[in-house]
């Protein structure tokens, strides 16, 4: 069976420790090396980045988010393990880790080292699909007579360079194509590198929850239940024209990855459409000031993701969910395309005043689209608000600081509700 050493990548003629380096990390498996399409899934990356930077957080844990009120954006391994999850109330998160360290996000050091690690994947091929700053599809195919190895032995050269390099980790998902690459990168966090073969994918598939499918959330998830779709198996059972009759595009969808099939291919450089951030709330709220401190936070996000990827919108959009998951959406087009995060929340809370507000809310997000180059940005000011390029000036110059002493140096009062 084919393996080898994920360590110092010799090749072993059985699983076990590797007899070159007694390395436990050893690999196998029957398709190892004829499978080329790849998922890289960075370890908790905000977090792992704040260690690399202070080793004296190594074995703390560590949560990446807002104030008290705010939410978590990410958490490391060791926070996890006390049960601190993404998207959970900051307050919550304390009660079960009250000795976490917190963290405000530096998004300008995550986009950087993002590209770093952009750069390293692009080394193996030119087919790299990003996901985010932390993930990203692979097309490995075909790429062995140029690198002298195999896909799977680049990968893990790959996420070695990674963490040697970078100072950060990774996992790996490797398949017959995109869908099960994602699930396999999953499998075995942090540091995992999984495969899943077209011979077993049937099986493996057979009796895994349909949540596992990427995009299906709670929404889905209650609608595939009252239809009594729970697993794969139970997606086995139906036709695909009643699948498609019962749920639409997602139903044809669901027929083929039931079957493991997947037939996307891996686009290169796919141009960035909109930037957008969103929390979903641990407890249904209407509550007006918490929701516009959220609403701040989220504009702040998108806007410093913005900045760093040199683009600004013409389009700022809000989106909200009812705690009965009905879906609401507002947008407005701005005269001029903008980055600035007091005019994305200007826009947003706008729009936001604009719905009626009979009922709770458990998710709230904000986005920009329509996206250009930040040259063409924020050029002719707001003459209804002359107030509007003193405030522009002043968020500048508060990226100047926080770039030079931390993002904690200058907090807005509104981002602590």
């Amino acid at each position: 069976m084919p393996a080898f050493c994920r360590d110092c990548l010799s090749s072993t003629p059985m699983p076990g420790r590797c007899p070159a380096c007694r390395s436990p990390r050893v690999i196998s498996h029957p398709e190892l090396y004829s499978l080329g399409i790849a998922h890289m899934d960075c370890d908790a990356f905000y977090a792992s980045v704040e260690k690399r930077d202070n080793p004296d957080l190594a074995d703390k844990p560590v949560i990446i988010g807002g104030g008290r009120r705010g939410v978590v954006s990410t958490a490391c391994y060791i926070a996890r393990i006390r049960g601190v999850r993404s998207a959970m109330p900051m307050f919550q998160a304390l009660k079960l880790c009250p000795e976490a360290v917190v963290l405000r996000p530096r998004m300008e050091v995550y986009v950087s080292v993002s590209r770093q690690i952009r750069a390293l994947m692009e080394e193996l091929t030119p087919s790299v699909e990003p996901l985010s700053l932390d993930e990203a599809f692979m097309d490995l195919t075909g790429t062995e007579r140029l690198h002298g190895a195999p896909p799977a032995v680049m990968l893990a050269r790959l996420v070695r360079r990674m963490r040697d390099e970078l100072g950060v980790t990774g996992s790996i998902g490797l398949s017959h194509n995109k869908f099960l690459a994602k699930v396999a990168s999953d499998l075995d966090k942090p540091r995992g590198f999984s495969v899943i073969g077209q011979a077993e994918t049937a099986d493996f598939l057979r009796d895994k929850p349909v949540r596992m499918i990427w995009g299906v959330g709670q929404a889905a998830q209650a609608s595939l239940d009252k239809a009594g779709i729970r697993t794969f198996s139970d997606l086995l059972r139906w036709e695909q024209t009643d699948l498609v009759a019962r749920f639409g595009s997602m139903g044809d969808r669901l027929w083929h990855l039931a079957r493991g099939q997947d037939r996307r291919r891996v686009e290169a450089r796919a141009p960035v459409k909109s930037i957008s951030n969103e929390t979903t709330f641990r407890d249904d709220t209407s509550s007006t000031d918490l929701l516009d401190g959220h609403i701040w936070r989220l504009s702040e996000k998108v806007s410093d993701r913005a900045k760093a990827r040199h683009l600004a919108g013409r389009v700022v959009t809000l989106k909200l969910k009812r705690a009965n998951f009905t879906a609401i959406t507002r947008r407005i087009a701005l005269r001029d395309a903008s980055q600035m995060a007091d005019t994305i929340y200007r826009q947003a809370r706008a729009l936001f005043d604009q719905v009626d507000h009979t009922a709770p809310y458990r998710l709230v997000g904000v986005g920009i689209s329509d996206l250009v180059n930040e040259g063409a940005a924020d050029l002719s000011g707001d003459l209804l608000d002359p107030d509007a390029r003193r405030r522009s000036e002043a968020e500048r110059a508060t990226d100047a600081i926080r770039q030079k002493f931390g993002d904690k140096a200058i907090v807005k009062g509104r981002a602590l509700r």
